[in-house]
């Protein structure tokens, strides 16, 4: 059975939308880079193992990374999961797992990466916004893109309204690419995400439709 780690830094909802998800495999632990997050207790009444590596205990990011690394390949992971977890990892601990690490994040890459999207997208006065799910590389989010899930911006939105909808998507949009890797269906090729059994969409979407 393929076998994968979750590493959180808040609450977990992506975590909790992946182990709910009855993925084809077993997650081996969930790891927080911070101690008493609400997403450790939630993993834990899953009776999913949990660990906290507190990066605050490290003299450098090398070696909170580092040790990071060591634990999560203790475990033997086919893949890795970012769920949520705040920290810029280093160029050494992304090229050990290069090819079975992702992430999401709350944009349609490649506009606004880093923090505080939502608001970011709300300045911009862009129509569309959302999340996209990508392999991890050492520009930040800038991995390839494996597949995105967009919602439109309302005239009334504001940072929490419009950041509800692009979460319900997360939750529906990350499950879903983790099966496809653990299935087999989805690699990293090059610098592109490569998925079996890809179906070509035609058409197009505009937003925002006037009746």
């Amino acid at each position: 059975m393929k076998r994968y780690v979750i590493l959180i830094s808040g609450r977990g909802s992506n975590m909790d939308s992946l182990l709910d998800a009855g993925l084809p495999g077993a997650c081996a632990v969930v790891i927080s880079n911070r101690p008493d997050v609400a997403g450790l207790a939630s993993a834990a009444r899953r009776g999913v193992a949990t660990l906290v590596i507190d990066h605050r205990g490290f003299a450098s990011r090398e070696d909170f990374d580092a040790a990071l690394a060591a634990e999560i390949e203790r475990h033997t992971p086919d893949l890795v999961l970012l769920a949520g977890f705040m920290r810029i990892l280093t160029d050494g601990f992304v090229r050990r797992f290069e090819g079975r690490l992702l992430n999401i994040h709350p944009s349609l890459l490649p506009v606004f990466p880093g923090v505080k999207t939502h608001a970011q997208a709300l300045v911009a006065g862009v129509r569309l916004h959302g999340c996209s799910v990508h392999f991890v590389t050492p520009a930040l989010d800038g991995g390839p893109i494996i597949a995105q899930a967009a919602v439109p911006v309302q005239a009334d939105d504001d940072e929490a309204s419009l950041g509800r909808r692009v979460l319900a998507e997360e939750h529906i949009l990350y499950p879903r690419v983790a099966r496809w890797f653990l299935e087999g269906r989805l690699h990293l090729a090059g610098d592109r995400a490569q998925l079996a059994g890809e179906v070509a969409v035609g058409g197009s979407l505009h937003v925002p439709q006037v009746g």
